[in-house]
């Protein structure tokens, strides 16, 4: 048996779990910084709260006109009551019932705005929900179906490497710490398979003599790209 071989069957396991883990990270990704839902989110507790200003300010708006309108009609009421006799008074009774109906007027005006601030901050508030909503359903299948890949694909791994450690078990130690050298500098290929008498990663033909050792109990070497040959 060649010595590549082992090292071969190893690759092949250590790239299935490389890939495995790569969609994990993906996976986890995507559920930690699902931004559609953060913005969703925001936007709706944005809503509510210009909607809870808008009830309050209209609310507040309410009040000091209803204040302003009791106000006038004491002031109506005394004058037309007969209880002031004097003139003096009852010029400044006139003089305030027309100051508080005329800020009565500008009350008034400030209730209808604050109404149709309060109306438009409804409509944005119930929008945003909707739309809160339809994410969250809408995420909420996505979501299950990423926690049901996350964990196949964790059992997926843990199958591989119980397989991996199989396979490592009849390879000498040197070639394995060779193959984890190489892998992490040829990122993640530390093997090839000849193919047509060349490298199946960089094409680079291949002598007779350089296949017979990749066929031997040694390694051989891509003179080019300098990962280990793999012949079949």
């Amino acid at each position: 048996m060649s010595a590549s071989l082992g090292l071969f069957r190893l690759q092949q396991i250590d790239r299935q779990i490389d890939r495995a883990r790569s969609q994990l990270d993906v996976i986890h990704r995507a559920l930690e910084n699902d931004i559609e839902l953060r913005d969703a989110l925001q936007q709706a507790e944005t809503a509510q709260a210009d909607h809870f200003r808008a009830s309050n300010s209209l609310k507040n708006i309410e009040a000091e006109s209803n204040a302003q309108k009791i106000k006038a009609q004491q002031a109506e009421s005394s004058l037309y009551g007969g209880t002031v006799k004097n003139p003096k008074e009852l010029q400044d009774l006139q003089k305030d019932i027309v100051s508080l109906k005329k800020h009565l007027v500008t009350l008034e005006e400030r209730e209808l705005d604050a109404m149709q601030i309060l109306e438009d901050a409804e409509i944005t508030l119930q929008t945003a929900k909707t739309n809160l909503e339809l994410v969250q359903a809408r995420r909420g299948n996505e979501h299950r179906k990423l926690l049901e890949d996350q964990a196949n694909l964790t059992l997926e791994v843990e199958r591989l490497n119980e397989e991996r450690g199989a396979t490592l078990a009849p390879v000498e130690l040197g070639l394995v710490q060779i193959y984890e050298n190489l892998r992490i500098e040829k990122r993640g290929v530390a093997i090839c398979e000849i193919v047509d008498n060349a490298c199946a990663s960089c094409g680079s033909n291949l002598n007779a003599a350089l296949m017979q050792t990749a066929r031997s109990s040694k390694l051989a070497y891509c003179p080019s790209c300098g990962r280990i040959l793999y012949a079949n």
